[in-house]
């Protein structure tokens, strides 16, 4: 597939055909890493990050599980 360079600003930019970005579940404001190669470049998607104050604001009575029985301790559990 062809598609152009374009100037944005003082920078370069390239459009991204629409089934190339549905193909790569790419979306406006997903963020991605750029990394120079010898011969052109890769973008990938970069990796989430979690915050542990973030996840537990999550957590509600709703989503919250019931203690589990896992049976009698085994090995040098102290409980």
């Amino acid at each position: 597939m062809k598609t152009a360079v374009a100037r944005w600003g003082n920078s370069l930019a390239l459009r991204i055909p629409r089934d190339v970005a549905e193909k790569s579940r790419l979306t406006e404001g997903v963020e991605v890493e750029l990394a120079a190669k010898a011969d052109g470049f890769v973008v990938r998607r970069r990796a989430p990050s979690y915050e542990l104050s973030a996840l537990l604001a999550g957590v509600r009575p709703v989503n919250r599980h019931a203690e589990i029985a896992t049976g009698a301790a085994r090995g040098g559990e102290v409980w």
